[in-house]
């Protein structure tokens, strides 16, 4: 619903069809839809969509240009697949697959079909994560020395399949890919992880990692599940560069309210900074994300955000850390 919502906001493209299971849904009551972000769901006027209850149906339509995959991961890979084969661009919710093999594929399937894949990264729209993507990426305070991530929820039990690896993937790859897609996006890959945590199953429950690079500098990341439902969601960063150090911490917190200590930055003259971030809504960073993967197929060229080769490389960082929890020690990347 919301990168419907979304599409909306966007000039010169419009949603054309829609391929969905559940018949209700399918006639346009989506008012049992829950997420965790924008409007509760609604009633919507779908009478001038193509509505498809079958995905070879959707894929045969000719009027189509790109596909959106909103599936569970476990489908990823498999629809992505059947919709380039099928000549569509695609675009496709994180994380790209549950396993680097199947990532592969997917990018390489997209460069065989001279189409664009695009993975729904959407953290470094967000404004606190643009605006530290942006900065490092001008160079305005000196180069990144390192950094913190944290990115942890209450257990959903909510989703019945969370912690099946073959399904979902637990933390690892349904939470924190999105922490291991900004550190490779700011940083590059690390020669290394080292990762220590608890399994819950097949998946690490909650963990903390340092991850190693040549020449040395300090980046973390802590993610997983915490057993009480008072807090159910919290990220942010510490980001330490030469001459600032930008922090940002958001919690949702049942009962209080929202804690949050909004994107500051530390000079070293001891000037303290509170950037304008814009409306708030964080339906507009989905805008921006799928703005984004429409420039990519209007442009003929990968995204520099959403590229599935970026999207691989994400992947590939939570499987080395849950390889190194089960280890217990660093495991080469």
């Amino acid at each position: 619903m919301i990168h419907y919502l979304a599409y909306q906001k966007i000039r010169g493209v419009k949603v054309a069809a829609l391929c969905e299971q559940n018949a209700t849904r399918l006639a346009g009551d989506w008012r049992g839809i829950k997420g965790n972000f924008g409007p509760p769901g609604r009633r919507m006027d779908l009478t001038r969509i193509a509505r498809y209850a079958d995905l070879d149906d959707l894929l045969a339509d000719p009027s189509l240009d790109m596909i959106d995959v909103c599936l569970p991961p476990a489908r990823h890979a498999p629809v992505t697949l059947a919709a380039l084969k099928a000549g569509k661009h695609v675009f496709c919710e994180k994380p790209i697959a549950l396993n680097p093999a199947d990532a592969a594929c997917m990018v390489q399937a997209a460069k065989r079909a001279d189409k664009r894949l695009s993975i729904g990264h959407v953290l470094p729209f967000f404004p606190e994560y643009r605006f530290a993507y942006q900065t490092i990426q001008s160079g305005k305070y000196g180069r990144m020395l390192g950094g913190h991530f944290k990115r942890v929820i209450s257990d959903p039990t909510w989703l019945p399949d969370f912690y099946n690896p073959l399904k979902c993937g637990g933390p690892m790859l349904d939470l924190h890919v999105h922490d291991a897609h900004f550190i490779r996006l700011v940083c590059g890959m690390p020669k290394a992880v080292q990762s220590i945590g608890a399994m819950r199953g097949e998946v690490v429950e909650r963990f903390t990692t340092q991850f190693l690079y040549d020449p040395p500098r300090t980046v973390t990341a802590s993610s997983g599940v915490i057993n009480q439902q008072g807090r159910p969601f919290t990220h942010g960063y510490e980001i330490y560069l030469e001459r600032a150090t930008l922090f940002f911490d958001y919690a949702a917190i049942a009962q209080v309210g929202d804690a949050v200590t909004p994107l500051t930055v530390l000079l070293d003259k001891g000037q303290v900074l509170r950037p304008k971030l814009g409306s708030g809504d964080p339906v507009d960073a989905f805008v921006a994300e799928l703005g984004e993967a429409v420039r990519a197929v209007r442009s003929h060229l990968p995204s520099p955000l959403l590229a599935g080769e970026l999207a691989h490389d994400a992947v590939v960082l939570c499987q080395k850390q849950t390889e190194s929890v089960l280890r217990g020690r660093a495991v080469k990347v």
